[in-house]
Formats: C-alpha cells, structure tokens, sequence
C-alpha cells in the first residue's frame, strides 16, 4: 500500500475570529482505534492501520499546507474496555507560519460547522526521502527546522515549518506503510514511530516532553 495511492475524505471548515480566518481540515469519518495521552516522556499515540493511514495523510498534509490546521479529534476514540485511564487528547498539526495562538483553539473547534466535503491525495514527493545527515543542531532560540510542541483545550499542537515535519515524516510513513506487512510476518514484533519534539511552547512547563511515541497496534487494547 502506497500513500500517493491513497485518497483521504476530509471535511474543510472556514473559521473568522474578529479580523482572522482559518481553514480547519479533519476527517470526515471518525478515526476509531486510535487513542493519544500523556505519557512519562512525551505524547502516546496508539494506532491501527487505518488510523495510521490517516495520521501519515494528515502529516504528508501539513508539510504541504502552510495555511491550514490539520485537526484530528481522537479523544473519542476511547475502547469501551479500555483500562487507560490517561488523559486523552485530541491532534493538530500546523506551520508556524500561521502564528496560531492555542488559546483560540476552543473558539475556532466550536465553530467549525458541517465542513465542506474535499477528497486529499498525496503527491509522491509528500514525503522526500532524508537522512539523518539532514538533522542539523538547533543552532538558536528561533530556529525552526524542528517540532514545538504545545497543549490547549484538551489538545496535543504539533507545530514546525515543513522541513521539521519531512525529517519526521519516514517513521510516521512506515507505520502506515510498512508495519501492517511486518506484523503479518512477524505478529510478535513491536512496530513503532518515535517522534523527536523540539522546545516547548510554554518554556515554564514543569514536565518536558522528549519525544511522540506512536505504537501500531493491530488489536487496539
């Protein structure tokens, strides 16, 4: 399976705040089997392979889309048996471009509205090839070649320009593309996509995250 094969049905919804707009894109179905908390170094984000599908889509979007707000609403994708009781959180990934301020978030999701329906298909080249010769040391406090992280109305940000989001964007397309056939052959392995997060949004934080750690689950627990 090939993301440039694939086409992601999304709802896109236009949001004016006072003098500013902006273009909201999600899914348009929900995204079950999908669960994102709070873990003891960063983010846990656990997936099957459709929710994988969908979080490779909504990455390969974001680098691409300096305009929009990538939105996915996973808190409700809580199983009925699930014994985690972690606070869950909901998913956006956007360009620092935007200068979005979080706080605006609740405002924005609780005007959303229907969507207007748009079918999103991957370019081959969404996803360049990188090495990790390409990561570079964060030279100063503005560079922006790496993920910040922030948290707002019950929902993890994920924010960088489309360099950061490519030199993490390899591991997120395995687990769409790779891990279902490695699972089939070896049901034991642990296939996973280990996120690098830069600074923080709020330097004051007193629990700093590392790293988005994101498991492929074939059961979802």
């Amino acid at each position: 399976m090939r993301l440039s094969e694939q086409t992601w049905s999304t709802l896109i919804s236009k949001v004016r705040l006072g003098r500013d707009e902006y273009r909201v894109v999600r899914p348009a179905r929900a995204v079950k089997h999908a669960m994102l908390y709070e873990g003891q170094l960063g983010a846990e984000l656990s997936v099957d392979k459709r929710a994988a599908v969908v979080l490779a889509m909504a990455w390969g979007l974001a680098a691409g889309s300096p305009h929009s707000l990538i939105y996915l609403p996973l808190r409700a994708a809580r199983p009925a048996d699930s014994a985690n009781q972690e606070r869950l959180l909901d998913l956006v990934l956007l360009h620092h471009r935007l200068a979005f301020p979080v706080s605006r978030w609740k405002q924005v999701r609780a005007r959303l509205g229907p969507g207007r329906p748009h079918g999103v298909r991957l370019p081959p080249q969404a996803f360049r090839q990188r090495s990790v010769g390409d990561r570079r040391p964060w030279p100063h406090q503005d560079f922006r070649d790496h993920l910040r992280w922030d948290i707002a109305a019950d929902t993890l940000f994920l924010i960088g320009s489309r360099e950061a989001f490519e030199l993490e964007a390899d591991p997120v397309r395995a687990l769409a593309e790779g891990c279902p056939r490695h699972l089939a052959e070896s049901p034991d392995a642990h296939c996973c996509a280990e996120i690098s997060l830069g600074r923080m949004g709020y330097p004051d934080r007193r629990r700093p995250w590392a790293e988005l750690h994101v498991e492929y689950c074939q059961h979802h627990r």
